[in-house]
């Protein structure tokens, strides 16, 4: 697990504090810059937030105010063990799931990345209570016996693998500008309809301005309920679908007809698809008859089971070839997804936005069924019912050539985030147990 030629103390030791959140239920509000976050706001060494996290009042944050720094480690200690975030001067509050770590002789990001290891990772569960949910208690944090090397080979170790981290948070963050700048596009184009005036009138506008500011005729839709530009259509998204087809689970393992091998997405896997979680997708194998189960670029994937009381089913994803090549086999999705393609690939970065605005909207609550205590997506009757306005070929066109490029840099950036981590994580217990030194 670790240099044998290093020394060992107790984390207690090592820290000037380890507590963990609040065990009330402070009084949430609606619109607020704190947060009350849990273990599963961990991720990958950040504080992962959402439009289901939960928020709090200036006065609720004052109440349960805790003073960290930039050596403050947050662990998940409830539920799902083990998971690590670096405080990085975040507004937050945190619930009695995580733990929080005060490093003061101990390098931080050295014992960020020890308390990674796999068989740490084992240590804190075997040690943990709990035959449903899991409970990791303070005493046993305090007490994990910790590695001491010199503060000089901490550094360089923590030094190599940070480079790596760093390189992944900077594609992240250059895949977060790629989105924004789609997403204020469709903004201007198809919600504020600001689009260039040519595309409707077939010549430009005076002064060049663009539709709704230069004057161009709106008409009130009392379907849509809203004004939407003169000539645009309007009907359900089912128009829009050319086919759908149903997910497989097939065998772990080679067997009998169960032959094809494939990587199978599953709900808690798109968000990873598009860059905004990990993906851990299962090898499995599927019959070769079910070939025509298959995802194919420019599909959608979509959980139609789960979800939870803050967080809908309908959660979206979707296929371009540069997603398929991050996959060593061929893609398939769960059978608790659905995947489905359009008639028109023209209009397919609409069909994106138009889905995601109506999760974001949590309009997906209100097309939900529930059988066996799981929440399921009426998929059928929301998309023959939700009713949106199509705007002209030409435009979605001109759209579809400037979004398409941005998600292709996205995908190319998520596959060597993907080398990046596997390379890491090669690195880790090397490093660790002494096979690999830092000169």
């Amino acid at each position: 697990m670790s240099n044998p030629r290093w020394s060992k103390a107790s984390l207690n030791s090592l820290c000037s504090r380890i507590g963990d959140g609040i065990h009330g239920t402070p009084q949430y509000v609606e619109n607020s810059e704190y947060f009350f976050i849990n273990g599963n706001n961990l991720k990958q060494g950040s504080i992962l937030t959402s439009l289901e996290t939960k928020k709090v009042s200036r006065t609720e944050f004052e109440k349960y105010f805790i003073k960290f720094d930039e050596n403050t480690l947050f662990l998940s200690i409830n539920g799902t063990l083990g998971s690590l975030a670096k405080y990085r001067g975040e507004s937050v509050i945190l619930g009695k799931s995580a733990a929080y770590i005060k490093c003061s002789n101990i390098n931080i990001d050295f014992l960020y990345y020890y308390l990674q290891l796999e068989g740490v990772q084992q240590q804190m569960w075997n040690v943990a209570t709990g035959s449903t949910i899991k409970n990791l208690s303070l005493d046993s944090i305090r007490n994990l016996q910790i590695p001491t090397p010199l503060d000089l080979e901490q550094q360089k170790i923590a030094a190599v693998l940070s480079v790596l981290d760093a390189k992944i948070d900077c594609n992240n963050r250059i895949n977060a500008e790629l989105e924004a700048m789609a997403k204020t596009l469709y903004d201007y184009w198809f919600v504020q309809f600001d689009f260039p005036y040519d595309f409707a009138q077939g010549r430009p506008a005076p002064n060049g301005k663009p539709y709704r500011t230069a004057g161009g005729k709106m008409v009130y839709n009392p379907t849509l309920k809203r004004e939407i530009p003169e000539g645009w259509e309007f009907g359900a998204l089912s128009e829009w679908i050319a086919r759908d087809k149903t997910g497989d689970w097939g065998k772990e393992s080679c067997e009998g007809n169960y032959t094809l091998q494939v990587d199978c997405i599953r709900g808690t896997d798109i968000n990873g698809l598009i860059g905004t979680g990990g993906i851990e997708a299962p090898t499995r194998f599927i019959l070769e008859k079910n070939s025509s189960k298959i995802l194919l670029p420019f599909d959608f994937v979509i959980e139609i089971s789960g979800g939870s009381p803050t967080q809908s089913t309908g959660r979206m994803a979707f296929i371009l070839p540069e997603t398929i090549n991050r996959f060593a086999n061929p893609l398939i999705c769960s059978n608790f997804c659905k995947a489905m393609s359009l008639k028109d690939k023209t209009y397919f970065f609409n069909f994106v936005y138009e889905w995601q605005s109506a999760y974001d909207n949590k309009i997906l609550f209100g097309w939900e069924g529930k059988t066996s205590g799981i929440k399921n997506l009426l998929f059928d009757a929301f998309v023959s019912k939700y009713i949106v306005c199509k705007p002209p070929l030409n435009l979605a066109q001109k759209f579809f050539e400037f979004v398409i490029p941005l998600q292709i840099k996205k995908q190319k950036l998520l596959r060597e985030n993907d080398e990046l981590e596997a390379l890491r994580d090669w690195l880790l217990p090397m490093l660790m147990n002494g096979q690999v030194t830092v000169t």
